[in-house]
């Protein structure tokens, strides 16, 4: 994957939206999801439309933080088009017979508090921490998340909506790894001083809190679904390929720090996961109503095909 321009990228990006009112939600094809997948493909439809809204605030995040003007309105493009993808993903629930009229479905409470730091925090995160973090999880959802989802399920309007999908995807991958590789630029010991501070920061800390025991229960309820754990494995290679096949991107601190986390969450075997599945279980009696009120962000997704 060369070097990208920033420019040109940007005109791709305008030139290329899509609208859910350009798709025919009411095509043949819904009755293809059989009553033994609709339980599970309800609930891992769910989680994938709240993890695109997850990326959705990180990236509204990164346009906050970006210096390049260029890139700040790259992002925001990416902003965007994350919550239509959420938006896209509801409009196919709604197509399934999985939603209750216009009542969003709930998130799990690892991925509500995952909203409730975002929402609080993520603005206050140098560009260098979701600037590496977002790029883990858009290559497991586009190499591993959607490419399984469109293996099990046999509606053609499926397939149609997700290459649309994927193809924004594809763009953000390519802006993702491109700002790896520029914040490996610079002095070596200036970039590990300000990781170090980064990380001794209570802000981050409480992030990892949420962002580690989210994964933990996202991994299983995939595999549960029939995702073969090679899958994972393959995303987080191709995380640490892509990541590092610059010696700007080796020298990316959070790119070493994160790929080497990748590699704990889908050994399921490694120690890691023990205080992690403690987290999981003890975040399962977290009462709702200590969450606080959902982030008025959220009003922005709807199943509703407007323009």
């Amino acid at each position: 994957m060369a070097n990208i321009d920033l420019n040109e990228m940007l005109d791709k990006v305008r030139n290329s939206q899509w609208a859910l009112a350009d798709i025919d939600w009411d095509k043949p094809g819904a009755d293809r999801i059989s009553a033994e997948q609709w339980p599970k493909l309800k609930d891992f439809m769910s989680d994938l439309m709240w993890i695109e809204h997850v990326g959705a605030r990180g990236f509204a995040a990164l346009s906050k933080n970006a210096e390049d003007p260029t890139l700040k309105e790259i992002y925001a493009y990416f902003h965007a088009e994350e919550q239509r993808h959420a938006n896209a993903e509801m409009a196919l629930m709604r197509r399934w017979g999985m939603l209750d009229g216009d009542d969003l479905p709930q998130p799990n409470v690892n991925l509500r508090l995952t909203i409730e730091w975002l929402d609080r925090y993520s603005d206050d995160m140098p560009l260098e921490v979701l600037g590496s973090v977002i790029p883990m999880l858009e290559i497991a959802l586009d190499g591993a998340l959607l490419k399984f989802l469109l293996e099990e399920v046999d509606d053609p309007l499926c397939h149609e909506v997700f290459e649309k999908i994927n193809a924004d995807e594809a763009r953000h991958l390519g802006v993702d790894f491109h700002v790896m590789e520029m914040l490996g630029k610079g002095r070596m010991h200036q970039r590990i001083i300000k990781t170090v501070g980064t990380v001794a920061n209570p802000k981050l800390i409480l992030g990892v809190l949420a962002y580690a025991p989210l994964l933990n229960r996202m991994r299983d309820n995939i595999v549960a679904m029939g995702l073969k754990e090679e899958r994972l494995y393959e995303a987080m290679g191709k995380y640490e390929r892509i990541g590092g096949r610059t010696d700007e991107g080796r020298r990316n601190p959070w790119f070493q720090i994160i790929s080497r986390h990748g590699k704990m969450v889908v050994d399921r075997n490694h120690i890691y996961h023990k205080p992690v599945d403690a987290l999981v279980k003890a975040s399962n009696y977290i009462p709702t109503r200590l969450l606080g009120p959902v982030p008025t962000w959220v009003e922005k997704l709807t199943w509703r095909p407007t323009a």
